[in-house]
């Protein structure tokens, strides 16, 4: 009889209801004895280890003590080095946050991390809030008037609020490390492109550092010019009074992030009161005095007047106007700039710096529109020009209307107050002024100091990848911060040069082209990974499109060059030496190969498939083909020398991007070997290697698989239900016919190079050339191996063909810690930005297989046994030398103590119960042993995997991470 299916604890993900139950709170020891139950042995070893988060925790970045799964060495030698059934436990103490398990009493000394709140949303807000919010933003309003102010305002928010989408797509594409911009740039499109960018965006926060820093230099000197106590003259006093605050700024970056951020809060609650101040401000009834110079308090008529442009002076035009206001809305990577002091970057970025957008683009446009209805754009400031009740002389203009005559100061340009004269408007429009001049100081001095932290953290990233010369020596960090204290000082004299300008017009258009030039290129990189369909490219952040990407960087192109031409040339022609140099460079070409080819192959498969001619197993290369995909490195490998162009050709004609590599060998094993040690070239060398399941297996084949995971390989066996050679139908019908079969076969004489050439223009269709619909795609893990049973589905689910499939993972758990199991892979899963449907655990994989099912398995190996106790002690030795791959009795007692030939003829019942309908089924594949015969372990194979309609893919990586919740 079948027993009937167990009511397994699911996970659903997509539209359709699915069980879930939250996990009851539970005493602490019961937490600890539910992780240690979670890195229990998996069912095909003892050695063996089970999926588990930890596993994929980067030491570097968490700074704890973390388990390693065992290697493949230690799996195949069969000797267990750490505790038992937990994989071998690496001591890695490094550096980076502490981890739960350690406790917060440490002696250690951690480094600071912020939240979304102060570590992006305030920083951002600060940095947006800047010199031209308080000194050039009513003057802006008075040249285009408050209509088109709003729409100055409107494209800047555009511009950064698509690449603040762009910045938190990159961001929630896995956790980010210090380096800001620089960081997510460079490991998404690579270092040819993230170089130039972070040297170029460096250099701009150093601009910005010094934009800011001269405008509070500004302010200061208005107020001594004011008291009559200027120092030498108006320019040279910004200069002195620049230099001062800059080097006080560095000493407040030098003593630690823990000290800058305390002085950031204190600066943005100094503007949340000058704020309030200046909206009071617009309420209180204006004096005579303050009528004198233009404030009038809410007027309709001052608002419609000021509501269209009022173009004067040689700087009067809209594109300029926008190249002065711009660098008020460039502050949104603050956040981004710190992501390595930051808690949960891939959270806290996208968080904070929509949200600093948002109030701070509300709080433009509110001071915009209320001091253009509040102030006139000219005034004298003069008493003398109140006019009585019944006047006689000329008087031309609005303020006539409102009781003043400023006619004669407006018609000689003599005026000196009003929207268009003066830079202190809102100073004077608020309630009590001095809350305002403190207000400039903390966006100025908050902006500068957010600045001069931020070049010096995205530079230190960029010297540390050395991709170009002579920067190493500024990427030292010091400190618990790693703070990179060679950096400040060098963005320290760059900020110094650009103070001595002393001219806030003149550094304004510099800083946004570069800023813009930035944001291209960080909208381009998502569009760029988006649109290739790079299998690395996963953000969980949802709101984001590659068209959006592609019309951000577009619109910031366009913009650079109608503000500033001849910056915008500037900056792309330093972007395209940079570039230039990584790229044409012989040293820095190694640098790159290196950094991006780990990238590479982190993420993507590379494999080297075992095809024989791949005319004769067209679906083996159409498997292998769907998931590598013209962007990934798939090598067709052939025992025997055969017409390289003849097969080149039917692989191009099947339009699979695939090298076809033949080797001349005695046998499959030999030849499969030197093709594993000589395919590829340099780092691009495969990575898995893929063959078909036989039937007919014998002791070569496992010899094959030993030699693959000996050499540091993953291993793909695919396994169809009809069989796996179409030779047979090649023969008696004399074409190829459909067929979803593979096979790897040692020797192929039987057809003539000849016949196989007619078979190159024949293109018989697969199942995987087939459209699956919404049929699942079933993965088994049983064993953790780095990840590459995750990768796969994921990669197939990225075809137009396997889109709509749904892909199930089935993990092993007991009934007791059910929902545990279930909740710990669910976080696994989600940190690895995986869109999956269900996650079923497989609590009943402890009872005894079926009887009928066992006798099939015992039958099945009975032929490979070596029954010593029926034959004499000579003929049992002389059996054993002629057979060693049969399975000696004393071979079965000892492996039944490590591994269970039972569980895995129980888990194929469960396969067939629960994947009767899946389009593939994916399932661990067990490592071979050394002590282990190879017909006991085919046996387990086919055991395995047999009894399935659908192909089957029993599937090991190398034990190495190519799944990731980081940014590598």
């Amino acid at each position: 009889f079948e027993e009937a299916p167990p009511h397994y604890s699911s996970y659903s993900t997509g539209s359709e209801t699915a069980v879930s139950m939250e996990t009851p709170t539970r005493r602490p020891s019961e937490v600890v004895n539910s992780r240690q139950d979670n890195r229990r042995p998996s069912i095909y070893s003892t050695m063996d280890a089970m999926p588990h988060l930890e596993f994929y925790a980067n030491a570097t970045a968490t700074g704890r003590i973390r388990r390693s799964r065992p290697s493949l060495e230690t799996l195949q030698s069969g000797s267990n080095t750490g505790d038992s059934g937990r994989g071998s436990v690496s001591a890695l103490q490094e550096s980076g946050n502490e981890s739960k398990e350690n406790g917060a009493g440490g002696k250690t000394a951690q480094p600071v991390r912020f939240g979304w709140v102060t570590g992006v949303m305030v920083r951002c807000m600060l940095n947006i809030w800047g010199v031209i919010l308080f000194l050039r933003l009513s003057w802006i309003t008075s040249q285009a008037g408050i209509l088109l102010t709003w729409l100055i305002i409107l494209m800047s928010v555009l511009v950064t609020s698509i690449t603040a989408l762009s910045v938190s797509a990159i961001s929630t594409n896995g956790r980010v490390s210090s380096g800001g911009a620089y960081f997510m740039i460079s490991r998404t499109l690579g270092p040819e492109l993230g170089g130039p960018i972070g040297v170029v965006f460096s250099f701009a926060n150093a601009l910005a550092c010094a934009l800011n820093t001269v405008g509070f230099s500004e302010t200061v000197r208005d107020l001594l010019i004011e008291y009559d106590s200027q120092i030498v003259d108006s320019i040279n006093d910004v200069r002195i009074i620049g230099s001062i605050t800059v080097t006080v700024l560095l000493l407040i970056s030098l003593a630690g992030m823990e000290w800058e951020s305390k002085t950031q809060i204190l600066f943005f609650l100094v503007l949340m009161v000058s704020f309030i101040n200046y909206f009071v401000g617009t309420l209180i009834p204006a004096t005579p005095q303050k009528q004198s110079i233009g404030v009038f308090g809410y007027r309709s008529e001052i608002f419609l007047e000021n509501l269209f442009p009022d173009w004067r002076g040689p700087e009067g035009d809209f594109f300029r106007m926008f190249a002065i206001f711009f660098p008020s809305a460039i502050g949104i990577l603050a956040g981004a700039n710190i992501s390595g002091d930051l808690k949960e970057p891939e959270i806290a970025i996208p968080r904070g710096t929509l949200m600093a957008i948002f109030w701070t683009t509300v709080s433009y446009l509110a001071i915009s529109s209320t001091v253009g209805a509040c102030v006139l754009r000219d005034a004298s400031g003069n008493m003398n020009d109140s006019l009585p009740l019944n006047f006689t002389e000329a008087c031309e203009g609005l303020s006539c209307g409102l009781g003043w005559n400023f006619t004669e100061c407006q018609q000689s340009g003599t005026c000196s107050f009003g929207l268009s004269n003066s830079f202190q408007v809102l100073i004077q429009v608020s309630g009590f002024g001095p809350l305002i001049y403190a207000g400039i100081f903390a966006a100025t001095l908050s902006s500068a100091l957010a600045f001069l932290v931020s070049a010096p953290k995205v530079f230190q990233c960029l010297c540390k990848d050395n991709i170009y010369p002579y920067i190493g020596f500024f990427a030292k960090g010091y400190g618990k911060n790693n703070e990179p204290l060679r950096a400040y000082l060098l963005c320290y004299i760059i900020a110094m040069c650009f103070i001595l300008i002393a001219e806030l017009n003149v550094i304004a258009p510099l800083i946004s082209n570069f800023f813009l030039c930035s944001y291209a290129l960080i909208n381009f990189s998502c569009f760029h990974a988006s649109i290739t369909n790079s299998p690395g490219w996963r953000p969980s952040f949802r709101y984001f499109s590659p068209w959006t990407g592609l019309f951000g960087a577009v619109i910031s192109v366009v913009l650079m060059f109608l503000l500033t031409w001849w910056a915008a040339l500037i900056a792309f022609g330093l972007i395209i030496f940079l570039f230039g140099y990584v790229v044409y460079k012989k040293h820095c070409q190694l640098t790159t190969v290196h950094i991006f080819t780990r990238w590479f192959r982190l993420i993507r498969p590379q494999c080297l498939v075992l095809t024989g001619p791949p005319t004769l197993r067209p679906a083996l290369v159409d498997f292998v083909g769907s998931f590598t995909k013209n962007v990934s490195l798939m090598i067709c490998g052939d025992i025997l020398m055969r017409n390289s162009n003849e097969m080149i050709k039917w692989l191009n004609q099947r339009k699979v991007r695939s090298f076809y590599t033949s080797f001349k060998a005695s046998d499959l094993r030999e030849g499969a070997r030197h093709l594993l040690q000589a395919s590829g070239l340099g780092k691009m060398k495969p990575n898995i290697l893929v063959m078909g399941f036989k039937m007919n297996w014998q002791e070569i084949y496992l010899f094959g698989l030993s030699d693959a995971f000996d050499s540091n390989h993953g291993v793909c066996v695919l396994r169809m239900m009809d069989g796996l050679d179409i030779r047979d139908e090649l023969e008696t019908e004399g074409m190829l016919c459909s067929s979803v079969c593979v096979c790897l076969v040692p020797s192929l004489n039987s057809f003539s190079n000849a016949f196989i050439k007619n078979t190159v223009n024949d293109q018989i269709k697969t199942v995987f050339q087939s459209k699956q619909g919404k049929k699942t795609i079933d993965v088994y893990w049983i064993s953790d191996d780095g990840g590459l049973t995750l990768l796969v589905p994921y990669l197939l689910t990225r075809r137009k063909r396997w889109r709509r499939s749904k892909v199930r993972v089935f993990i092993i758990g007991e009934q007791q810690t059910m929902e545990n199991d279930r909740k710990e892979m669910k976080t696994l899963l989600q940190r690895f930005r995986l869109d999956v449907h269900d996650v079923i655990v497989m609590t009943d994989s402890e009872r005894p297989p079926l009887a009928k099912n066992m006798r099939r398995f015992e039958e099945m190996l009975a032929p490979f046994r070596l029954n010593e106790g029926q034959l004499d002690e000579r003929t049992a030795q002389q059996q054993r030398t002629e057979f060693p791959w049969k399975v000696t009795d004393k071979e079965m007692d000892a492996l039944r103590l490590k591994v269970s030939s039972e569980k895995k003829v129980r888990l194929n019942e469960i396969i067939r119960r629960n994947s009767k309908y899946a389009a593939l089924v994916l399932v661990s594949l067990p490592v071979p042993q050394a002590d282990c015969p190879s017909s006991l372990y085919m046996s387990w194979l086919d055991t395995l995997s047999c009894g399935l309609h659908c192909p089957v893919l029993l599937i090991r990586g190398n034990q190495q991470n190519v799944m990731t919740f980081y940014c590598q």
